[in-house]
């Protein structure tokens, strides 16, 4: 017991620098910001404590509601059809390109639709910027196939900024669940899928089935993963639109930046950030919660 005791201690001497880490990166910044969020301060003066007027405030502040109302929409271009497309692209690349064209092939393919996730989202914003302008290459194309009535001001009209937004979100995020739900397909036991076609289930039957009730753990982190990455969303928003036009793309990160840097409302910045790490934790909370008593359920 003795001996156990010590190594225990000597393993969490190693621990203490990422604790320390940890505390320093991440704990302290975050009281800090809570701490800053009861206050008005411009970021040069001494702060001034306010409580929680900056909270009450928040509630009946239509950029804060647009952009929490923004970040709903998008959490459909950003977890449901990614999640969706992605999983249905890792079975085709899988069972069908794998098999049919080899495993190179359909590696290939994989790292295409991968290739947004490690590109520079100021590169990406750009190319989509230019795609999506009134004179850009989506209005281009449309024209020269005799859709011309189709062309739309994109980025510029509030009733679709935030569905073109979607978009690029769309394609800059469906490599990350296709990854994933084809790493997890290869881990499968195959012998249930071929269990399954003897017993004449079709293709589709078996990937509904077999295959999804297999990965449920990999579709449960992606989900997660993905829904936390949505409230996090800033880089896209700020390089296609800035919010734009008007509350069209707000997103709550957008909205802490322009209260910290633009407008000088660091206790606001502060308190949208608050109010973002909370629903962050919270959702990872539940999401967790429900994966545990699934297991148990399973178990028992």
């Amino acid at each position: 017991m003795k001996r156990r005791s010590s190594l225990d201690g000597g393993y969490a001497i190693f621990m203490l620098p990422g604790l320390l880490a940890f505390l320093l990166v991440i704990v302290g910044p975050f009281l800090a910001t809570v701490f800053i969020s009861f206050t008005t301060w411009n970021g040069v003066q001494a702060p001034k404590w306010v409580g929680i007027d900056n909270y009450f405030n928040l509630v009946s502040d239509p950029y804060f509601v647009a952009s929490f109302q923004n970040t709903f929409v998008l959490l459909l271009a950003m977890v449901v059809i990614p999640t969706i497309l992605g999983l249905l692209l890792a079975g085709l690349l899988y069972s069908y390109v794998a098999r049919r064209f080899g495993p190179k092939t359909a590696s290939f393919f994989r790292a295409g639709f991968y290739l947004p996730q490690v590109m520079p989202v100021a590169v990406a914003g750009v190319v989509w910027g230019w795609i999506l302008t009134p004179d850009g290459a989506l209005n281009s194309i449309l024209q020269g196939v005799g859709l011309g009535v189709l062309a739309q001001n994109w980025l510029g009209d509030p009733g679709i900024a935030i569905f073109s937004v979607m978009g690029m979100m769309v394609w800059f995020q469906i490599g990350f669940p296709l990854v994933i739900f084809f790493t997890a397909l290869q881990r499968m036991d195959q012998t249930v899928i071929e269990a399954a076609s003897l017993d004449g289930a079709s293709g589709w039957q078996t990937f509904i089935h077999i295959t999804i009730h297999q990965i449920r753990p990999e579709i449960f982190v992606v989900v997660l993963m993905t829904t936390i990455a949505t409230f996090k969303v800033f880089a896209q928003v700020f390089v296609l639109t800035r919010g734009g036009p008007g509350t069209a793309t707000y997103v709550p990160s957008y909205y802490t930046y322009l209260n910290f840097f633009q407008k000088d409302q660091v206790g606001v910045g502060s308190a949208v950030a608050t109010i973002v790490t909370v629903v962050v934790l919270l959702v990872a909370v539940v999401f967790i919660n429900f994966q545990e008593r699934r297991d148990l359920a399973k178990e028992s």
